[in-house]
């Protein structure tokens, strides 16, 4: 079954362009150019990944991201045409997977739109036996993408997911933030520039009730990168 791609963003020619693009590699697109269409979109049929722009007539991609969040787990990329820091975090903030600055190319766009589905897909259709990782109190099922905390269920989003599974099987490995970064996009991604994995690593640290200082679960090794205590 082909995938659905809702894209939400209000310069209708770059709406058209990702359409055409998407469409073109056999993606189902729902295009609107309002937060709220886009939502009531969410709404009523099954989104496999969603395209934000961040700033929108009626809102803003990073409220969409939020609301979505509250009861959605699929991919979302936010279009911004900030080349800030501080913009990109803000939407990793809300639950974003990933983001692209405008002006972009569009193959780019289609090749992360893959690499997410791809991801996802992954991690939502394993069949092996082994698929539960455990880490004192926290569980990890890889086949029903469900994680809890000391039995309490925990909202992470597919990119904090993937972030955190990398870590718990490398089983105390240290991992560069280089490493992470191109396990979780591929190489074809990283930026030197870019301030993701620490974002995403500080995310799932307020979610475990961890902390840099004193660490349960994620150990920051400085210079080197990130491992999980074992």
């Amino acid at each position: 079954m082909n995938k659905n791609i809702l894209i939400v963003d209000d310069e209708k020619e770059i709406a058209d362009l990702l359409e055409i693009y998407l469409t073109n590699e056999n993606y189902n697109v729902f295009k609107y150019y309002l937060a709220q269409d886009g939502l009531e979109c969410v709404n009523e049929n099954k989104i496999d990944l969603a395209i934000l722009d961040i700033m929108l007539p009626d809102g803003d991609g990073f409220s969409m991201c939020q609301e979505i969040r509250k009861k959605y787990m699929f991919p979302i990329i936010m279009l911004t045409a900030k080349n800030q820091e501080h913009d990109k975090i803000h939407g990793l903030t809300f639950g974003a997977d990933d983001y692209i600055t405008k002006p972009f190319r569009p193959l780019e766009v289609v090749a992360r739109v893959k690499a997410q589905l791809r991801r996802h897909t992954k991690y939502n259709t394993s069949t092996n036996s082994h698929d539960i990782l455990i880490l004192r109190g926290l569980t990890l099922n890889l086949k029903t993408h469900e994680y809890t905390l000391n039995d309490v269920p925990l909202s992470l989003t597919p990119t904090e997911f993937s972030i955190l599974k990398i870590l718990i099987e490398e089983n105390g490995n240290v991992l560069s933030s280089e490493e992470l970064f191109n396990r979780v996009w591929g190489d074809e991604y990283y930026d030197k520039n870019t301030n993701s994995i620490a974002t995403h690593i500080r995310h799932i640290r307020e979610k475990l009730g961890d902390t840099m200082e004193n660490p349960k679960y994620i150990k920051t090794v400085w210079g080197v990168g990130y491992k999980i205590e074992k």
